[in-house]
């Protein structure tokens, strides 16, 4: 890792070895990680249900494809994400965030079933009908007084695109907020 300057002028994180891909078209640099792919580029093994993998979570929030099978989410009513309830049912006129990418229905039935968190607290079906990005959730780091770079406790909470704090993140999960949804049960679509 390392400092380099912003077309501003100001500083932030980059690699070394910095490459297309490594930021999103907002400019958040994003952490890298290996997993095993087939002959096909497809991910290959069992889900593991808890692990975050930000490559792949990158591609289907930023792309808004199911998070199981990575194929469009997009139902003809919207976007169908599923939340813990395990603090509450959201209220329909309230913005909701989520690092969860949606799921197609075939697969949120499933995710509704085997997924630990969900079957342990339950769960609330949203669709929505808009999901615009928000921010990032990842690892903050500093520059320091030294030239180093020293890599800073995360509190979990997302920095939104455009925030000063954004260009000394590494990020690992995309944030979306969901307007205009719906609780939904899934038996009913």
């Amino acid at each position: 890792m390392r400092a380099s300057l912003t077309s501003a002028g100001g500083s932030r994180i980059s690699y070394a070895d910095e490459r297309p891909g490594d930021r999103d078209a907002q400019g958040a640099l994003w952490a890298r990680f290996s997993q095993s792919l087939d002959e096909h580029g497809e991910p290959t093994g069992a889900p593991l249900w808890g692990l975050i993998n930000p490559v792949r979570l990158r591609e289907t929030m930023s792309k808004l494809l199911c998070q199981f099978c990575r194929e469009p989410a997009r139902t003809p009513h919207g976007f169908l994400f599923l939340r813990s309830i395990e603090e509450g049912l959201p209220e329909p006129s309230t913005a909701v965030r989520t690092a969860q990418p949606p799921f197609c229905l075939t697969h949120a039935r499933m995710a509704a079933k085997r997924c630990p968190h969900l079957v342990e607290h339950g769960y609330a079906a949203l669709l929505a009908q808009s999901a615009p990005r928000y921010g990032v959730i990842g690892t903050p780091h500093r520059y320091t007084a030294d030239r180093s770079i020293q890599v800073l406790a995360s509190d979990g909470v997302p920095v939104p695109y455009g925030a000063a704090a954004m260009d000394w993140l590494v990020g690992a999960q995309l944030v979306r907020t969901l307007r205009a949804f719906t609780v939904v049960d899934l038996a009913d679509l």
